[in-house]
């Protein structure tokens, strides 16, 4: 962890370790990065497939890789890998075998890690600047891509088990390629927060994680599930480290914060959109809903005295939102 070393999968006796001494080097908060998919196509990247930007994977990784270089460059100390929409599923339903769709999941990971060390190497200052790579881990609604990542309404179908059958190798195949954490994002319901907290009990997961869950409210997550008793869930959950919301407009974040805080000690995690709202039968986010970059940092020092202790941007922010994060909590 931190300047040039990588954590590897060794058994993690206490994982809370890794959170602590990385907040410690950072200065007790920590920048994330920004939306992955929205830069991808800023630079060129087409991304109208159920894949998303897991298909940058398949056709542009060296995209992937300039991204994630952007945004360590304008300050971030966690980058989040490309797996957010990659599931082995997912890719065999392209036509890959299993091996093949678990390589790419390795790829993923293993991009992050190459920037890590591109930027380290290159970095003067990169000493001082310690950086974790989080391997992102969508639900089930974004293997789904219908949308339903913003609702969480599964269906009465999908079951406990079946959510843990469909996440417990890819989250092993994840763990196993070298990443610092684990991202499980964008969390919709309290049912696959349930089913991340069991794969990780249950499994041979030697890595710490965060969970973050979203909200269009304010109050509950998107399914109408209580973030109390989500929140719960992650607290009770030894291995996991940070607890957080993600791809939520911002002017909800700061109650959010505080209702976290109600339920957990653990570090609280924030990464909003820019507040515009994605129409996922149109599947394009609805222009000019949105924050500005100056006003989105204006809220910062809010969610800053809240408690949040890592913060940054999700989909639609970009390196200039996360530049301007960073210049604003190392003032």
């Amino acid at each position: 962890m931190g300047s040039g070393t990588t954590t590897t999968t060794t058994a993690v006796v206490d994982p809370t370790a890794l959170m602590r001494d990385f907040l410690r080097e950072t200065g007790g908060c920590a920048v994330l990065d920004g939306g992955l998919a929205t830069e991808l196509e800023a630079n060129g990247a087409d991304l109208n497939d159920p894949l998303w930007s897991a298909k940058c994977l398949i056709s542009s990784p060296h995209l992937i890789r300039k991204v994630h270089l952007d945004y360590l460059e304008a300050g971030a100390n966690i980058i989040i890998t490309a797996s957010y929409q990659a599931t082995i599923q997912g890719f065999e339903s392209k036509g890959f075998s299993t091996e093949e769709s678990e390589n790419l999941l390795r790829k993923s990971v293993e991009i992050a890690l190459e920037a890590r060390d591109i930027f380290q190497q290159t970095r003067v200052s990169s000493k001082q600047h310690p950086v974790l790579v989080a391997a992102s881990i969508g639900s089930y609604g974004a293997y789904l891509a219908d949308g339903s990542e913003y609702s969480g309404d599964y269906g009465e179908s999908v079951t406990l088990e079946i959510l843990k059958d469909f996440h417990r190798r890819r989250v092993q195949v994840l763990a196993e390629a070298g990443p610092d954490i684990l991202a499980f994002e964008t969390t919709p319901n309290k049912l696959e927060a349930q089913a991340y907290a069991e794969i990780l009990e249950e499994g041979d997961v030697k890595i710490p994680a965060w969970f973050s869950f979203n909200s269009k409210d304010g109050v509950n997550v998107v399914s109408g599930d209580s973030l109390l008793d989500c929140a719960s869930i992650a607290d009770a959950c030894s291995q996991v480290v940070a607890v957080g919301i993600n791809c939520t407009p911002p002017r909800f974040i700061h109650d959010l914060i505080l209702s976290l805080k109600k339920v957990t000690e653990k570090p609280i995690l924030i990464y909003p959109n820019s507040g515009e709202r994605y129409d996922s039968d149109k599947k394009e986010w609805v222009a000019s809903t949105g924050v500005p970059d100056g006003d989105f940092v204006s809220y910062v020092s809010m969610w800053r005295q809240a408690g949040a202790q890592l913060i940054g941007g999700c989909c639609r922010t970009t390196p200039n939102t996360i530049r301007a994060i960073s210049r604003f909590l190392n003032k």
